[in-house]
């Protein structure tokens, strides 16, 4: 079993409108609800490849329990832990570009942080790899995902920005993924190496249509994508963590862990709404991504 942990649960709304005009009025041509945040997104993807999930994390009040129904519509198992804040609502418009809107979440209890550290210690314990991502909802310390590394017990991965991906490597966790953008965010004047420094088992960053560039134990990588794949870039790099997380529970070879997670990134751009890929583009893009 593959644990994921959103500690910032959402119900994902991705509205499509064609040819938007940002400043009148539009017709939205589809919607889609369901639930969302990083780590979902994760388990989703995880599970369309056969392996069995467990989703943790906290939620809460009329949205939180709009989240759980879906999860259970979906067949997705969780262990959610509740909170009495109501949880967040994400808004992605997609039309000839992409707009992605984010709540902050809900403030989160010291009480509640105690109890969803007992279920994560509980769950982690029939995991055979953790995965940490997504934003940190308010009352949450930025050191926390550091601390859920390291009691997991297991590899873990981490996907974060700003303040938590700062701290992740003192826990370390076999992976760390940011996109080249949080890297130089939380870096300015270092970057993976500095990862690697302060204790990140390897470091994966993501370069969206360029591809990866990975630090490990067996050496540098770079997988290079051999064309552009069009459509709604949120959630491939939930899919492309997913692609580790896989690689990691089966002790994949690095190079053959960083094409699949390559493919599958790619192929969630492809795919309407985040925590889906399209299998064709799988197909068709994961023999010709080259790792050198």
């Amino acid at each position: 079993m593959i644990l994921t942990v959103t500690l910032n649960a959402a119900l994902d709304v991705t509205y499509q409108v064609p040819d938007a005009d940002w400043d009148g009025v539009n017709r939205v041509s589809a919607v889609h609800r369901r639930a969302g945040g990083k780590g979902v997104n994760v388990a989703r993807v995880l599970a369309a490849l056969g392996r069995e999930v467990v989703v943790a994390g906290l939620v809460g009040g009329p949205t939180g329990q709009a989240v759980q129904a879906d999860l259970d519509a979906a067949g997705l198992p969780s262990a959610l832990t509740p909170i009495s804040g109501d949880s967040r609502t994400t808004l992605v418009i997609h039309s000839t570009t992409t707009a992605l809107f984010n709540e902050p979440g809900p403030v989160v209890t010291a009480d509640e942080l105690d109890r969803f550290v007992a279920d994560f210690a509980r769950l982690a314990k029939g995991a055979e790899a953790v995965v940490i991502s997504g934003s940190l909802p308010r009352g949450v310390p930025a050191d926390f995902y550091a601390t859920l590394a390291a009691m997991a017990g297991v590899p873990a991965i981490v996907d974060a920005d700003g303040e938590p991906l700062r701290h992740a490597p003192k826990g370390r966790p076999a992976i760390v993924k940011p996109n080249e953008e949080e890297l130089a965010r939380a870096f300015p004047g270092g970057g993976a190496e500095e990862l690697m420094a302060q204790g990140a088992g390897a470091v994966v960053v993501s370069m969206g249509e360029e591809g990866l560039h990975a630090i490990t134990p067996s050496g540098v990588f770079r997988a290079r994508m051999p064309y552009r794949v069009e459509g709604n870039p949120t959630g491939a790099g939930d899919a492309l963590v997913a692609g580790l997380a896989l690689g990691l529970a089966e002790g994949t070879p690095w190079p053959e862990r960083l094409r699949r997670a390559a493919a599958l990134g790619a192929a969630a751009v492809a795919a309407p709404v985040a925590g889906d890929f399209d299998r064709d583009v799988f197909d068709a893009i994961h023999p010709q991504i080259v790792i050198a």
